[in-house]
Parts: structure tokens; C-alpha cells; sequence
């Protein structure tokens, strides 16, 4: 059965921007897309609209301080855009440099250090937090889980924690 030309002029259930702004690491827009996919599928979000903005350290620091108040790069920053009853909707921020230099020294991909931070964020976007230890704990299981149901490795252990 053809879907009707209302139906096909409907907004998708799950659209996902990804736009690159930095020079330092390649990115494969197509593949962070499915990253992102997998985790809303994973937490059974099946309307959402993101967009993930891939930034460098000197972009994301402005960012950070204008809606945080704290001076320097961070790794990740969430933007919850949802009104009531529009599923999720959000902006994701990510810092490529940063993931460039946390791989190094956690001994993996950048590319899969960059997934953990979208995951992180997308899990935030979900209602997730990380304020308290306990917290913590179960978001850093739920970002494992996440990772694995997008066929990536387990992230390292990590003293910090993304926020």
C-alpha cells in the first residue's frame, strides 16, 4: 500500500541534523547519525528530532560559558528543546578535539570517544542525569548499554565524568 501525500509530507519520527564545524577530526556524518538512531532505539524513543553540532574547543568553551557560566571547553553540552508532548527534541554539542584528546589518552577512537559523548548527551535528552553518584552510575551502565546495542566498544573507565 502507497503511504498517502499527507502522510509522506509528515515530518519522519526520528530525524537526526548532524552538522561539522571543526577541521580536526573526520567525521562520517551517516555513520554518527546511526549512533544516534541506535541509542534512541535503544531507550525505545521512537519520535525525536536532534541535532548534533561537532565542534572544536575554541567553539564549544563560547558555547559553555554563554549558557553555563563556566569558562573553557567541556566535552558534551545538551540543549532540551522539547515543549509538552513533542517527544524528544534537542541539540547536542560535542567538542572533537576534546574526544581527540581524551582517546589518546583512554586508548581508543576518537570516533568511539565522539559516539560516547552524542550517547551521553542523548541519554540527558532523554531525562537522565548524573548530579549524584548514584545517578552516575546507573547513566555510565545505560552509556554501555547503549554503546554495545549501537555495535561499539564498551567505553574505558574514566575518573572524570562527561557532562
Amino acid at each position: 500500500m502507497k503511504p498517502s501525500r499527507a502522510a509522506s509530507a509528515r515530518a519522519p519520527a526520528v530525524g537526526v541534523e548532524i552538522a561539522d564545524r571543526q577541521r580536526l577530526l573526520r567525521i562520517d556524518r551517516a555513520w554518527l547519525r546511526r549512533v544516534v538512531r541506535s541509542a534512541l532505539q535503544a531507550a525505545g524513543i521512537d519520535r525525536a528530532q536532534i541535532g548534533v553540532l561537532v565542534l572544536d574547543d575554541e567553539a564549544i568553551a563560547v558555547l559553555h560559558e554563554r549558557w553555563l557560566g563556566i569558562p573553557g571547553p567541556t566535552d558534551v553540552l545538551t540543549f532540551d528543546l522539547a515543549g509538552r508532548g513533542e517527544g524528544l527534541r534537542g541539540d547536542i554539542a560535542v567538542s572533537a578535539e576534546t574526544a581527540r584528546r581524551a582517546a589518546r589518552e583512554l586508548g581508543w577512537a576518537p570516533r568511539h570517544e565522539l559516539a560516547y559523548y552524542v550517547i551521553h548527551g542523548v541519554l540527558h535528552l532523554a531525562g537522565c542525569d548524573d548530579r549524584d553518584p548514584a545517578s552516575r552510575r546507573r547513566m555510565r551502565a545505560t552509556e554501555r548499554e547503549w554503546m554495545a546495542a549501537a555495535g561499539l566498544p564498551v567505553p574505558p573507565r574514566r575518573r572524570r565524568t562527561a557532562s
